[in-house]
C-alpha cells in the first residue's frame, strides 16, 4: 500500500512558476516508479509526466515537455513536479501517481488526492 500528499499547488499568474511536491510513504519509494496527471473542469484527466525508480528517465506529455520538469528524491520520500512558464490552460487538478512496478509502464497502481493550481491571465 502505497499512501500520496500532493502539495504546493495555488493561485499564479501567468508567466509564472510553481513546484509541486508528493510525499509517499508505505512501500519502499525507490522501488516503484511515480507519475503526474492533471484534470481541467470538464475534461478528463491526463498524463502529464513520468520518472522510473532511480531518476534516470522521465517521460513527458507532448504539450508539456519544454515547461515541466518531474524529478524525485528518494532519501526525502518525495516527487516533484516543476512547472515554468505557467499558461492558464495549465489551471487543473494535479494528481501525484505512484506505480505497481520501477518503470514507468503507464499504469497507476496508487493516486494521491490532488492539488489545485489555478493561473490567472
Amino acid at each position: 500500500q502505497v499512501q500520496l500528499v500532493e502539495s504546493g499547488g495555488g493561485l499564479v499568474q501567468a508567466g509564472g512558476s510553481l513546484r509541486l511536491s508528493c510525499a509517499a510513504s508505505g512501500r519502499t519509494f525507490g522501488s516503484y516508479a511515480m507519475g503526474w496527471f492533471r484534470q481541467a473542469p470538464g475534461k478528463e484527466r491526463e498524463f502529464v509526466a513520468a520518472i522510473n525508480w532511480s531518476g534516470s528517465n522521465t517521460y513527458y506529455a507532448g504539450s508539456v515537455k519544454v515547461r515541466f520538469t518531474i524529478s524525485r528524491d528518494n532519501a526525502k520520500n518525495t516527487v516533484y513536479l516543476q512547472i515554468d512558464s505557467l499558461k492558464p490552460e495549465d489551471t487543473a487538478v494535479y494528481y501525484c501517481a505512484a506505480a505497481h512496478s520501477s518503470n514507468w509502464l503507464g499504469s497507476v497502481g496508487y493516486w494521491g488526492q490532488g492539488t489545485q493550481v489555478t493561473v490567472s491571465s
